[in-house]
């Protein structure tokens, strides 16, 4: 017990050093969806690198046609050592709208948020500051101990913000070296700032563009207005019918695979200390959109989703040009949860797409992404052993709540590596993850740091 006393103590009076090693990394501009920061993935990889090569570690970079992967392997030198992977994301989501940030999105500020003192940069909860908390534990049980007690291989990739196109080439390659016991992914949330969390669950998520074209050029909309079908206002009409009056989709078997809740899991959920009108509050909402009659809970953790995440077409710029657009077009994803088919809705979302055109009109779909819900096993030895260390730093048992987002590569973890994993964050539900004046608190950083430090322990 005086080793991990000893171990937590060090965390506490290196505070300002880790956070300045923060500092450092959120000064990267790794953002992997913009081809133009390219340059700055490949830094982002190498910082890491130089990092985990400063605890003695050695690491390589795995590069492709895409932005580089950071892998680290430590083979432990004990017998039927348990062998632990660990998963993070370098790559950060573009800064727009700029005008928005109170300061420098890569010039990293202490900033007083809700009376918390937090880190404000693009990347600081999502996810370099959460990275940072399980690579910083690794330094300091290596520091105290010399070693680690279990073989480890870390995976740090720079583009789960764009579809994670590289992963898959390199879980190919290194597929016989990434055995595991158990993998470890530092990418969710906490309850509240007070109250830790561990994900039972996550949605999984399903993306499509798609291009309505309708005249052969571009009309003026006094010649031809009301008599051209405006393709912008034909993609409205379609995305418009998406939802029935009772906020549920109308895609053909949409709901197929859909579970219905244990009642214990809902029994566990109604217990949170939760007020609807105050959630709401923080996002600007005054009421709850999505299925009527249900929960926040159900609507975030165990129901299906779909939604608009841009329309383009026409004339955007300053001023007014009266013109019938050409062509107009969408993006729009879909949350999955249970056994969902990614590949039948899609195939049905296609279907009521070319239904809803007029004669004459065609659209272009332009590929489609995916990966499928999962559920976690939280009976596990591992999942338990988590769960108890995060109430030994914490003080208060973490609570289990599902996952409204997706990480892609926890559900290709289990359908390709056969590995099941622990998802343990320290983000907040106000830190802004993909808005202006991202934030990570610094209490979470370092109980972070603390609590994985706890969590490596029991492994001695």
């Amino acid at each position: 017990m005086q080793k991990i006393k000893n171990i937590l103590s060090k965390i506490d009076e290196s505070s300002d050093k880790n956070i300045e090693i923060l500092k450092d990394f959120l000064k990267i501009r790794s953002i992997s969806t913009i081809p133009d920061y390219a340059e700055e993935c490949n830094n982002a990889a190498k910082w890491l690198k130089k990092l985990l090569e400063s605890f003695g570690l050695s690491p390589l970079i795995y590069e492709s046609e895409g932005h580089p992967i950071v892998y680290c392997e430590y083979i432990s030198d004990k017998k039927d050592a348990e062998t632990i992977l660990f998963y993070g994301h370098y790559d950060v989501q573009p800064v727009d709208p700029i005008e928005l940030w109170n300061s420098d999105p890569f010039t990293p500020t202490i900033s007083k948020v809700d009376g918390e003192d937090c880190i404000v940069a693009r990347g600081a909860s999502d996810d370099k500051g959460q990275v940072l908390t399980f690579v910083l534990a690794i330094k300091y049980l290596i520091d105290e101990f010399g070693e680690l007690p279990f073989s480890m291989k870390l995976i740090i990739e720079g583009e789960e913000e764009c579809g994670s196109k590289t992963l898959p080439l390199f879980l190919g390659e290194y597929k016989e070296r990434l055995n595991a016991d158990i993998g470890y992914v530092c990418d969710t949330s906490m309850w509240d700032k007070n109250t830790p969390a561990i994900t039972r669950s996550l949605r999984g998520l399903l993306s499509e563009e798609f291009e309505i074209i309708g005249p052969n050029r571009d009309l003026h909309s006094g010649e031809f207005g009301g008599v051209a079908w405006n393709p912008i206002r034909v993609i409205s009409n379609i995305l418009a019918n998406v939802y029935d009056e009772s906020g549920a989709v109308t895609i053909e078997d949409f709901y197929d695979g859909v579970k219905k809740v244990d009642e214990d899991i809902i029994e566990d959920w109604n217990k949170l200390n939760f007020n609807e009108k105050e959630y709401l509050s923080k996002i600007g909402q005054k009421t709850s959109a999505g299925e009527l009659n249900r929960s926040i809970f159900e609507k975030t953790w165990s129901r299906p989703t779909f939604e608009i995440n841009g329309i383009f077409g026409g004339y955007t710029d300053e001023g007014t040009k009266t013109v019938i657009p050409s062509k107009a077009s969408a993006k729009i994803t879909c949350r999955l949860v249970g056994n969902q088919e990614p590949e039948i809705i899609i195939k049905n979302i296609h279907k009521f797409i070319r239904n809803k055109l007029p004669e004459g009109m065609k659209v272009n779909f332009k590929g489609f992404d995916y990966c499928k819900a999962i559920e976690f096993n939280t009976d596990s030895q591992y999942f338990k052993a988590a769960s108890l260390a995060i109430e030994e730093e914490w003080g208060i048992a973490p609570v289990y709540t599902g996952g409204g987002g997706s990480i892609p590569i926890v559900e290709v973890f289990k359908s390709e590596l056969n590995i099941d994993t622990v998802l343990v964050g320290f983000a907040l539900d106000d830190d802004r993850i993909h808005s202006p004046n991202e934030k990570y608190n610094i209490s979470s950083y370092t109980k972070g740091i603390k609590t994985w430090a706890r969590i490596i322990y029991k492994f001695y």
